[in-house]
């Protein structure tokens, strides 16, 4: 899941200062479940935005709250804004950084501010209700070797040959022993397994070619690959 956060109302309340006509698009994705950013929440950062300029005086904007199943789908973006993206001055987006450019993409002319921060791609802990970044997307996934947890995300220092010496009883010195060492979480792991030779295994510097930037997928091109194969 891509965690996000929303940004400080007084931010929010700043790029959106002299627009009068807001359309706040919620997303029912990723932000909807972890409570930011679905229609709920649209809402009430209407009601929010409303108050504020009645607070300084100001004339209300005319604003109006929608929320839609995805903001990184191009087709269900322009399905739901384009036949009412011309009646507003700017959309406010409370989706993550994809969703936000998908929309700035297919409505260049109209202004789209952002009220959410994207964080991590991580994990809910529902009893401790937190939220724990497992993945950095690297695109050369070791999970097999290393017993399902993440090196390069868990590890402060994205070691991927062991432990360093700055972890003491499986705490790591980054943070002040608060965390786990994701090593010696590997190593219970692979031990449990009896998978001890991974644990051992020599892994090669990180080749970032593989995570180079900007990234682009083609399901086509891989499901013919596979098919090939």
């Amino acid at each position: 899941m891509i965690i996000v956060q929303q940004k400080p109302l007084k931010e929010i309340f700043e790029m959106t200062k002299n627009l009068k006509k807001l359309l706040i698009v919620g997303c029912d994705g990723c932000s909807s479940v972890i409570q930011v950013g679905g229609e709920r929440q649209a809402n009430i950062l209407k009601s929010l935005l409303e108050i504020n300029r009645k607070v300084k005086g100001e004339k209300d904007p005319s604003a109006k709250a929608i929320s839609i199943l995805r903001q990184c789908d191009r087709q269900i973006v322009t399905t739901a804004l384009d036949p009412i993206i011309k009646d507003y001055d700017a959309i406010v987006s409370l989706s993550c950084g994809v969703g936000v450019q998908t929309i700035a993409d297919l409505f260049q002319s109209t202004l789209i501010i952002p009220a959410i921060d994207t964080k991590f791609l991580g994990m809910h802990d529902t009893k401790a209700d937190k939220f724990h970044e497992m993945c950095t997307a690297c695109g050369e996934c070791i999970l097999f070797e290393t017993g399902g947890v993440c090196p390069l995300t868990r590890c402060a220092k994205s070691l991927l040959n062991g432990p360093c010496g700055g972890q003491a009883n499986g705490r790591c010195e980054v943070g002040g022993w608060k965390n786990d060492c994701a090593w010696i979480l590997i190593f219970n792991r692979l031990k449990e397994r009896n998978r001890l030779d991974l644990f051992t295994k020599f892994r090669l510097p990180k080749d970032y070619r593989v995570s180079r930037h900007p990234r682009e997928l083609s399901f086509k091109a891989e499901n013919e690959e596979a098919t090939e194969a």
